[in-house]
């Protein structure tokens, strides 16, 4: 099955059960433009703009990996990122750094983060880091059990 039929990629990693996606970046037309892209291979994602609002969303609703931009106004992306462990530690973050910035995505994944894509993010290379991401996740949740 190709990663571009909506589901591809969840049946390819032998579960039915789509990972529930949060976007999170406070550029909103790239926001917008990869959370149409990410639907169309079947992702199931929604998008915030802010640190602060994706907190107030994930203690209503749960989520198995975020997409996190690094630079952020407000609440930085490593605080949101550092709050999220606090909060939801199984719960798997991807970090979005600028070109040029990979010690931030180094020092994401020091703090917790699954792992970072630089940005603007390949979608092929985003798409398989979500599902690596979810197999962890799916992986330390049967581990906690």
């Amino acid at each position: 099955m190709s990663d571009r039929l909506p589901g591809g990629a969840w049946a390819e990693a032998g579960s039915m059960e789509r990972p529930r996606v949060l976007m999170v970046d406070d550029e909103v037309d790239y926001l917008e433009a990869m959370v149409k892209v990410l639907r169309k291979r079947g992702v199931n994602v929604v998008g915030v703009d802010s640190g602060e609002k994706a907190m107030e969303l994930l203690s209503r609703e749960p989520m198995d990996v975020t997409v996190l931009d690094n630079k952020m106004p407000g609440m930085s992306g490593m605080e949101t990122l550092k709050q999220m462990k606090r909060r939801w530690p199984l719960m798997e973050v991807i970090m979005l750094t600028a070109l040029g910035s990979v010690e931030s995505g180094i020092e994401g994944m020091q703090s917790g983060a699954f792992d970072y894509v630089m940005k603007p993010a390949d979608i092929d290379d985003l798409v398989e880091k979500i599902r690596q991401a979810y197999q962890r996740k799916l992986l330390l949740e049967a581990k906690a059990e």
